[in-house]
């Protein structure tokens, strides 16, 4: 299992869209873990940063392989995908991995 956390600086004047957004994918939550279920991904959770230097979602994902979940969401057919695709274009203006320096879980493989 792979763990990520990815810092995302988001676009200036682009909160309306990301609420908008999470609250599309809220929406839709059968869509949203069948395309999860396909990319092998066990954790999705993202947040939101404000602060002087501008706004940021972290991303907080637990994978079998982040590798195949990339994979599997170029080629998928889930109309979430696209939109979320699209979100990513409209909104983000940059990432960073950031450093693990923890890990736990009890998930059951």
């Amino acid at each position: 299992m792979e763990t990520r956390c990815v810092k995302i600086k988001l676009k200036p004047g682009s909160l309306e869209r990301v609420r908008a957004w999470a609250a599309e994918l809220n929406r839709r939550p059968d869509e949203v873990l069948a395309t999860l279920r396909d990319e092998q991904v066990i954790v999705e959770a993202v947040f939101l940063d404000s602060n002087s230097d501008g706004d940021y979602l972290i991303y907080f994902m637990k994978a079998v392989s982040f590798e195949h979940a990339y994979t599997v969401v170029q080629k998928s057919p889930h109309p979430i995908d696209a939109y979320h695709e699209q979100f990513k274009r409209d909104t983000w203006d940059g990432s960073k991995v950031l450093e693990t320096l923890i890990d736990f879980d009890r998930i059951e493989s």
